[in-house]
């Protein structure tokens, strides 16, 4: 599954490429609880067709009755609109007790813009949107790193950026599981394992897979502030070598499936054999996941791609769900 924001983007671009009228929403504030969070974004077409979600659904609606089926798609400069003042809209609109949002929505966005944020997103980078609230008129500025929403008197300012991707060492069940949650969750998903008795037998649709050997493919995947390695094969010739080439990346996760004492173990070889230290293992993650008392193959990979989207999203997690917290105090 695509990233959503590239989709509603890429969706958008097409509509007005064809000279279809449209409108983008984007969740501009949010007041209490809210079901999506501030820079979540929708296109709605002229007709009615839509992409992407800024509710879980009754606002969608809304806006469809209003823009698309009343004929309110009339162009003209950027507008706020705010749902959930009061306790009836709340409940009207799906939004939890006492949650507020406020959308901008832009009309018939300039496709000539679209395309260019598109095509530079695909190419891989960040970038920043900027629409002057007063015409809606947007620019486009690369940007250094993410960062949140800026919403300024005159402009509205939203960063984009390109997929989050992740590198799976290793072709197994487990594997496959994690892969179809991590499409899911908008990551894009590759899959390396040099052994075709693996290799072979691999079923996830929309996964890149290669042959290649892992800390080659590392180097090859030149992982940055967005990607993940996670290295499943239990074969230190295989997962050793990767998440050591990984860790002198900016990788946000990297992590390794092993017991306590295995992951110990990798850890000194690491230290003894390829000269690095305890301060530079610093973010190598095992055991990997949260405990959950898991011990299938689907249950450990959600506990795994719970942990790795915890990091993403900056949670801390508490200690009391680290795995080896967790086993040790049942030891």
């Amino acid at each position: 599954m695509e990233n959503l924001d590239l989709s509603v983007l890429r969706t958008l671009r097409d509509w007005r490429v064809t000279g279809r009228r449209a409108l983008l929403a984007t969740v501009v504030r949010t007041w209490g609880s809210s079901p999506r969070p501030v820079g979540s974004t929708l296109a709605l077409r002229d007709d009615g067709a839509v992409m992407g979600s800024v509710s879980g659904g009754c606002i969608e609606d809304d806006l469809i009755e209003r823009y698309a089926r009343q004929g309110g798609m009339a162009g003209g400069k950027p507008v706020f609109v705010r749902y959930g003042i009061t306790a009836d809209e709340a409940h009207r609109f799906g939004l939890p007790c006492g949650g507020t949002l406020e959308l901008l929505l832009e009309f018939d966005p300039d496709a000539a813009a679209l395309s260019q944020l598109v095509a530079r997103l695909e190419a891989g980078r960040l970038v920043r949107r900027r629409v002057a609230l007063a015409d809606g008129l947007v620019t486009l500025e690369d940007a250094i790193e993410p960062s949140e929403l800026a919403l300024a008197p005159d402009s509205l300012a939203n960063t984009f950026g390109p997929e989050y991707r992740m590198l799976i060492i290793g072709a197994g069940q487990m594997a496959e599981y994690l892969a179809t949650m991590a499409l899911f969750s908008g990551f894009a998903v590759t899959v390396c394992d040099p052994r075709e008795e693996y290799r072979g037998s691999w079923s996830v649709a929309g996964a890149a897979i290669t042959s290649d050997m892992p800390d080659d493919t590392v180097r090859a995947f030149r992982p940055d502030r967005r990607s993940c390695v996670v290295a499943l094969t239990h074969d230190p010739k295989l997962d050793d070598l990767a998440l050591l080439e990984a860790l002198h990346t900016e990788a946000f996760y990297v992590g390794g499936i092993g017991s306590r004492r295995n992951n110990a173990a990798r850890r000194q070889r690491m230290i003894e054999h390829f000269d690095e230290t305890e301060a530079s293992l610093a973010r190598l993650r095992g055991p990997i996941g949260i405990y959950i008392g898991s011990k299938t193959p689907p249950e450990i990979a959600v506990s795994v791609m719970a942990e790795i989207l915890a990091v993403k999203n900056g949670v801390a997690l508490p200690r009391d769900v680290d795995v080896a917290v967790a086993k040790a105090g049942q030891a």
